[in-house]
């Protein structure tokens, strides 16, 4: 029958300890990467720029030829030659010479300084200095952003855009990433509508689909499965032994309380699957179940919204987390300021929405913190941890919060 009421620390040990990376890898291009995992330690085979250049529009020159210039003994140098980015010349530019160069060109030989166009004076085919310069002013290094043979990224690094950037910058098209984690989605319930259809006397739009969908995709999953089951115990084990064939992990809401509607109660022996935990000492969400359909775990939270998303958050993310083997992937834990009071006490362990912002937290003053209020959650980003037996929270007091 498995455990029964157990703490949340608990349960995510539960789920780590029957969720497997994937190690299955996939060559894709640099233009599709955003958001995936490196698959591959990946270093540099050339320095970046590969060759000095300049970072501005004007004229280069040796430093050492307009040393004692001044505004009454301006230096004059004869321009030989223009050089734009994307060109190359193979000229050593000699004393008493300058080059005009546009940003991003190669600096010559015989160079090692730029001066904007605007601090010139162009005179006949040369240009007259008033000033000194130092030796590399205005002078970017070849290799100064990276050196050949530099290690750029390694292998589990998540990639944003600026990994992108960096990749495509070092000449990469096609690189190695692990796959994306393949999750099966349901949501059950007879009183569920889907947005479309036309609403009836006593059924609702769900919700939890949409959300929950939506919040998997933000964090790197593809949904292999998704869509809503009615209470039918034969139906949702055909389609949750369908799911297992496909997917990394099973994610369902509704059917996990202990109504005559709480349908898992009956799927999971006729999966012949064991249940591993069943309610989870915290609210909202107590319900939330885990096992494991033919060796895929499968985790069951609660119908309502808002549990569905704290218990998601909670015990989804690092099921995710060990899928993806991101250590980045589950709820950063902080400490931060109360700047509104909690008055409700809280019995047991409670995670309530709020917004965080440097440091300090606000809880939303609608008053509506139930399970199956969605609406208030608009514009939060964390969630309180509440210790079981907290009377209230004052403001001022300090308190652990989740960011989300």
């Amino acid at each position: 029958m498995g455990l029964i009421g157990i703490e949340l620390e608990q349960a995510v040990e539960i789920i780590a300890g029957q969720t497997n990376k994937i190690s299955e890898k996939e060559l894709i291009s640099v233009w599709d990467a955003g958001g995936r995992r490196l698959a591959q330690d990946l270093t540099a085979a050339f320095d970046q720029p590969p060759f000095p250049r300049s970072p501005l529009d004007g004229y280069a020159f040796a430093a050492e030829v307009v040393k004692g210039a001044t505004k009454t003994m301006p230096v004059e140098l004869a321009v030989i030659e223009r050089i734009c980015a994307g060109e190359y010349s193979d000229k050593k530019i000699g004393p008493g010479e300058a080059v005009r160069i546009m940003t991003g060109a190669p600096i010559p030989a015989g160079c090692n300084c730029v001066i904007r166009q605007e601090d010139v004076t162009v005179h006949g085919f040369g240009i007259l200095i008033d000033r000194e310069l130092k030796p590399f002013e205005n002078y970017c290094f070849a290799g100064e952003d990276y050196l050949a043979g530099t290690q750029l990224m390694g292998d589990g690094d998540r990639l944003s855009f600026v990994e992108m950037g960096i990749l495509a910058s070092a000449g990469y098209d096609e690189i190695l990433v692990y796959r994306r984690p393949r999750i099966a989605l349901f949501v059950t319930g007879d009183e569920l509508l889907v947005p479309g259809e036309v609403l009836k006397e006593g059924k609702i739009y769900d919700s939890n689909l949409y959300m929950l969908a939506g919040r998997l995709k933000e964090l790197g999953a593809e949904l292999c499965c998704a869509g809503r089951l009615l209470d039918e115990p034969e139906s949702v084990c055909t389609h949750l032994l369908e799911a297992a064939e496909q997917a990394d992990a099973i994610i369902t809401t509704g059917g996990v309380s202990v109504g005559e509607k709480d349908i898992f109660h009956q799927v999971l022996p006729m999966l012949r699957c064991d249940r591993l935990f069943w309610r989870v000492l915290l609210k909202p969400g107590t319900p939330a179940m885990f096992s494991a359909v033919n060796g895929v775990p499968m985790l069951n939270l609660s119908g309502n919204p808002f549990a569905a998303l704290a218990t998601f958050e909670l015990l989804g993310r690092p099921m995710l987390a060990q899928l993806t083997a991101d250590e980045k992937l589950p709820a950063i834990r902080q400490t931060a300021v109360m700047e509104t009071a909690f008055t409700k006490e809280s019995q047991t362990r409670r995670f309530v929405r709020a917004s965080w912002c440097g440091g300090k937290v606000t809880i939303p003053q609608t008053g509506h913190h139930g399970s199956g209020i969605l609406a208030s959650m608009k514009g939060c980003n964390c969630l309180i941890d509440i210790p079981a037996g907290t009377k209230e929270i004052k403001k001022g007091e300090k308190i652990a919060v989740l960011l989300l």
